[in-house]
């Protein structure tokens, strides 16, 4: 039995054929599901943290705030998320300022938690509010964030990030702003 050269050739042919087709239906799938970045007609700007009288070092502060932005944009819950001094922030119509306040911080050690797994834990408590350019107070909440097995430190500022975001997505608060969205929601 003799083998076909044209086997090769037709299977190159097929899989070409298939991705022209199979791949524009996937994009035009993933731009009609991607139009709906958000649920909300709000965008947010992310304030540089306030580590009050904590004494709390400008590394945690800035792990904060990066992470913050990370888990804020994976949330896909505001429109465009924006850092602190962002001029374009200034043209959007309907934005919400993040401030973070830190309240409470217990340094941990690395060393302990690997020891022992029982002490050593860093913890971080904030306060996050999110408000309105003129200052009213649209949500907010005391979130908590801590690492108390194994990781370093700057973990619990990542940790605390993603209970900030999750706390916002799983909160009641105006969907679309207006008038009656200035309601204030506390905990």
């Amino acid at each position: 039995m003799k083998t076909s050269k044209c086997g090769p050739l037709i299977a190159w042919v097929t899989a070409i054929l298939v991705t022209a087709v199979v791949l524009p239906l996937q994009s035009a799938t993933v731009k009609s599901s991607g139009s709906e970045t958000s649920a909300t007609g709000w965008s947010v700007q992310v304030d540089q943290v306030d580590a009050g009288t904590l004494g709390l070092s400008y590394s945690f502060q800035v792990a904060i705030y990066e992470n913050l932005v990370d888990e804020l944009n994976k949330t896909k819950q505001f429109q465009q998320v924006f850092r602190e001094g962002d001029h374009r922030a200034s043209e959007v119509p309907n934005l919400l300022v993040l401030k973070t306040t830190v309240e409470k911080y217990t340094a941990g050690s690395e060393t302990r938690r690997a020891v022992t797994t029982v002490s050593g834990a860093t913890k971080l408590t904030v306060r996050s509010q999110l408000l309105t350019r003129d200052g009213k107070v649209v949500l907010e909440r005391t979130v908590n964030g801590d690492v108390r097995f194994f990781g370093s430190n700057l973990r619990a500022t990542h940790n605390l990030a993603r209970n900030i975001a999750k706390t916002f997505k799983e909160s009641s608060w105006p969907d679309s702003p207006g008038p009656t969205a200035l309601l204030s929601v506390q905990p």
